[in-house]
């Protein structure tokens, strides 16, 4: 039987109703996709595979989480998932038993089909989409894959929002690898990182679509599809548009759009992606417990892809949870710095951190370029920003902490820049996933991600005003956090509003 990295076969698996297709990862019932996460399935197709012989709790977990250590839960969980999809159990067929002590067992039996009897099936998953190759897992993603999944056909618009680095991109084609089943008409990804002009982003999905120069957007009216609207952020006036009158004219047409800023369109809804989850510094006593994070999986996975028999040991637990931590749980940071393990070794990623965009700026040369270093993703949002923007995001750098709306205007406010307008900014660029904005005891208060700060405290230092503002914040903790001061500065405050 094959082995669980033989994905790409023509077979199909065949038991009870289902039909499982190994290169399209998709279990049909009759015409019927059924949805489940990338874990799930490569589980099944391990036990499908070994249908009638037992296969180990220890042999599972190697093989379906080759580079990361997960605690046995996580298997049990993934088995009672798949047991749920295929209804096992009920109307007294069984699928999926466990032999006690032993592991567990696929005991329904199983039809091996000739891939030449699936010809038309392997013509419509070929030619209905353009999604390219992934060549590395997504890490840390199944929950809010497996939401965007569920939701998608029904909301028909929803926007993935967050900072450089995030993996929105990712995140997308990996929601849209698990649809290709669901839409009739396919698939599509429309990249407009390189478009520059507002004019031609029609022109560009006419060309993705491959429909005729001239073809007006009823052409669409009847299609079942889905479309993946990527990097948007830089023409999100155009593209509001755009999917509104989609929307309206394709009313089977679903629309996923990545985007550092919402396109506030009517019916949108927004996706914030988080970063990647880094352990506590209460969670460092075992490796097993780190491995539980998001963040550390990354880390790992990427160094063992780079420098062959890398192990997390217990003694690095402390470092790993560092690197992360400065670097934001950001997916694209993280990925860079495990990359040149080899070259630094924990120690030397350690002590690069303080410089962390010379560390980070050794690229994936298979990414677009602005995907390539972390320092070219906050470039990109950067000179996206108009001049006053850039200034206040430079300026506001100098806060190392979250900071209020007050307190921005008490260090930068000015007679150039009076309090409103400010306050316009600051929250134009929350909105730009520039600055976080967090909420709190009635608070509203803006903190910056490490590397975001890092940045902009370079672009502040280039300017020649990093001293100037360094002390003007200096000045302004000095007054806030002596008694009369701070009595003043809310008497102020309070006759201000």
């Amino acid at each position: 039987m094959n082995s669980l990295t033989d994905i790409h076969s023509d077979t199909v698996l065949q038991f009870g109703p289902y039909a499982f297709h190994l290169r399209q990862r998709l279990i049909l019932e009759g015409d019927r996709p059924l949805r489940m996460g990338g874990r799930a399935l490569e589980i099944l197709q391990v036990l499908v595979q070994r249908a009638g012989t037992v296969v180990s709790k220890d042999e599972l977990i190697a093989l379906v989480w080759p580079t990361s250590v997960v605690e046995e839960i996580n298997l049990r969980v993934h088995i009672a998932a798949l047991r749920r999809a295929l209804g096992d159990g009920q109307n007294g067929q069984r699928y999926i038993v466990n032999i006690p002590q032993r592991g567990y067992s696929f005991i329904a039996p199983v039809q091996q089909v000739p891939a030449g009897s699936l010809a038309s099936i392997e013509t419509v998953q070929e030619t209905q989409h353009n999604l390219p190759a992934r060549l590395t897992p997504v890490t840390g993603r199944d929950s809010i894959v497996g939401s965007l999944v569920r939701q998608l056909p029904v909301r028909r618009l929803m926007t993935l929002v967050g900072p450089a680095g995030i993996g929105k991109t990712t995140v997308a084609l990996r929601v849209a690898e698990l649809l290709l089943q669901h839409y009739r008409d396919g698939v599509w990804l429309v990249d407009l990182a390189a478009i520059d002009d507002p004019a031609q982003v029609v022109d560009q999905l006419t060309r993705t679509l491959e429909l005729d120069v001239g073809t007006t957007l009823d052409t669409l009216a009847n299609w079942h599809a889905l479309l993946v609207l990527d990097n948007c952020e830089h023409l999100h006036e155009r593209c509001r548009a755009l999917v509104e009158d989609l929307l309206i004219s394709a009313p089977r047409l679903s629309i996923l759009v990545t985007s550092r800023v919402p396109l506030l369109a009517s019916g949108e809804t927004v996706q914030h992606l988080p970063p990647l989850a880094v352990p506590p510094a209460s969670a460092l006593h075992s490796v097993a417990e780190a491995m539980g994070y998001s963040a550390v999986q990354l880390f790992v996975s990427r160094a063992r892809a780079r420098q062959q028999g890398f192990t997390l040991r217990e003694q690095d637990l402390k470092g790993v949870r560092e690197i992360c931590r400065r670097l934001d749980g950001l997916p694209l940071a993280i990925e860079l710095a495990a990359a040149q393990i080899d070259a630094l070794a924990l120690v030397g990623l350690q002590a690069q951190l303080d410089n962390c965009f010379e560390l980070l700026t050794q690229g994936r040369r298979t990414a677009v370029p602005r995907h390539q270093t972390l320092k070219a993703a906050l470039d990109w949002s950067y000179e996206q920003l108009c001049p006053l923007e850039q200034t206040v995001l430079q300026r506001l750098a100098v806060f190392k902490k979250a900071f209020t709306l007050d307190a921005a205007i008490g260090v930068l406010g000015g007679a150039a820049l009076l309090p409103g307008r400010l306050a316009e900014v600051v929250e134009g660029l929350a909105l730009k996933s520039l600055l976080s904005l967090e909420q709190g005891s009635g608070l509203s208060r803006y903190r910056f991600l490490n590397t975001t700060r890092s940045y902009a405290l370079e672009k502040l230092e280039h300017s020649g005003e990093l001293r100037t503002f360094e002390m003007r914040y200096a000045h302004y903790i000095s007054r806030t956090h002596s008694p009369v001061g701070a009595s003043l500065l809310a008497k102020n405050a309070q006759a201000t509003r």
